[in-house]
């Protein structure tokens, strides 16, 4: 699949053209996480799945605009946190995502943590039961709002609270880097969650203007209308999600899905001064 991404002599031409001259170099990408939050639409048996996905304010760098799921970057503070633990090992998620169990251990806590800062989604649960706790009230929205603004730890929030990581929420799905061209680079994993009961869903205003449950297919549907603007892995797992309700599998089956992760890195080039991204036809992208 090719995608056009600017005129000839534009800026990402540009950067091309200094990247292969070796004028600039090519970032190092960022270790990232990325949680795919699941329910079924109703109680109904054959019920639709929907994803919940967030689109980015306009004043955002990376993707503006776009409707993407909750996600974002390591932070320092991810690597090495004491918390406490209810599933998979950091060795058991590192052999499935190719990475280190110090860099897969910060990769679920930045699931969780990212999850609870965008959308009020908390993988986190009771020692004992292993039950998941449903942050809702004035003291958790405090609790969230540290977070964000970084006077709060998630081990910090989780200590506080009583509560344990639940690794055993989040399945490994994919992996995708993004390509050398652009200037904000990320190692990407992504994880698929269920919605756990009882809880609510609210954005985060600084980093999104609108929250929506939408079905895989719809989404695909609007973006090939030009109403959607979906980046290349969200729209990829979307139609792997799509796939699935069309087999008539529901979240309990997706989850239960053990996927062969393998990397996803397209790549952007230029053809007679203009820019392409080239991303893989095995992987199903469908627009």
């Amino acid at each position: 699949m090719r995608i056009q991404l600017g005129r000839p002599g534009g800026k990402m031409a540009t950067r091309l053209a200094d990247l292969a001259a070796g004028r600039i170099e090519v970032p190092v990408p960022r270790d990232a996480a990325t949680v795919m939050i699941l329910r079924n639409a109703d109680e109904t048996p054959g019920a639709d799945v929907e994803v919940l996905m967030l689109r980015r304010t306009a004043a955002m760098k990376f993707a503006p605009g776009a409707y993407v799921f909750p996600g974002g970057s390591v932070d320092p503070a991810d690597y090495g946190v004491e918390v406490g633990w209810h599933g998979p090992s950091p060795e058991e998620f590192g052999a499935r995502f190719g990475a280190t169990a110090e860099v897969a251990r910060a990769l679920v806590c930045a699931a969780v943590r990212e999850t609870f800062e965008e959308s009020g989604v908390l993988l986190a649960g009771h020692p004992a039961s292993g039950d998941p706790v449903v942050p809702v009230g004035p003291e958790w929205e405090a609790d969230r709002m540290a977070l964000v603004g970084g006077t709060l730890s998630l081990a910090g929030l989780l200590a506080r609270r009583g509560l344990v990581l639940r690794a055993d929420l989040l399945v490994p799905w994919a992996r995708w880097i993004t390509p050398d061209g652009e200037p904000r680079r990320f190692d990407a994993r992504f994880f698929a969650a269920a919605l756990p009961d009882g809880q609510q869903v609210t954005g985060h205003e600084a980093e999104s203007d609108h929250v929506a449950w939408l079905r895989p297919a719809d989404a695909i549907d609007a973006a090939k209308a030009g109403t959607m603007a979906l980046l290349p892995p969200t729209a990829t797992t979307l139609n792997d999600f799509a796939t699935a309700v069309a087999s008539g599998h529901g979240v309990a089956d997706i989850l239960d899905t053990r996927r062969e992760i393998e990397l996803v890195q397209p790549q952007m080039v230029l053809t007679d001064g203009t820019p392409w991204l080239i991303i893989p036809d095995e992987i199903g992208y469908p627009l």
